[in-house]
């Protein structure tokens, strides 16, 4: 797929140290889904991942689903953070693309970054909360 060619809706969704840019190409060849170039089946090898990353084009009716094509470039994280990453981008792609799919999305929970990140180790400490254990003598 060229850039020139088609015009797409581009999101770009993170999570935690993952970054993802979505293009949505909705006249584009239908039915593929690739990331980094490798189909996203290949890619998100857990059936989960695979949910997530396109769960926001179960919002879409079956014809224009059928008839688009997504294209992602992700980066950073492991392959959880790169799947919510993945949602993110497409969600707001979609938005892009119809600002009435806002108020689904939003409602299913798919527009909001999760802002969760791994809390710093502090010192005198084993982790980040875990204290070493106390000993009386």
């Amino acid at each position: 797929m060229t850039d020139k060619d088609n015009k797409y809706f581009e999101g770009v969704g993170r999570r935690k140290s993952a970054v993802a840019r979505v293009r949505f190409f909705p006249g584009g060849p239908g039915g593929l889904f690739k990331v980094n170039g490798q189909d996203y089946k290949e890619y998100f090898d857990v059936e989960r991942l695979r949910q997530s990353a396109v769960a926001p084009l179960k919002i879409l009716d079956s014809a224009t689903r059928k008839s688009a094509g997504v294209e992602v470039k992700v980066k950073g994280g492991g392959i959880m953070a790169q799947a919510e990453a993945v949602t993110l981008g497409l969600a707001r792609a979609l938005i892009k693309l119809n600002v009435d799919f806002k108020k689904e999305l939003r409602v299913a929970g798919y527009l909001t970054r999760d802002p969760r990140r791994v809390e710093r180790k502090k010192f005198g400490l084993k982790k980040a909360r875990r204290a070493p254990q106390w000993r009386k003598r």
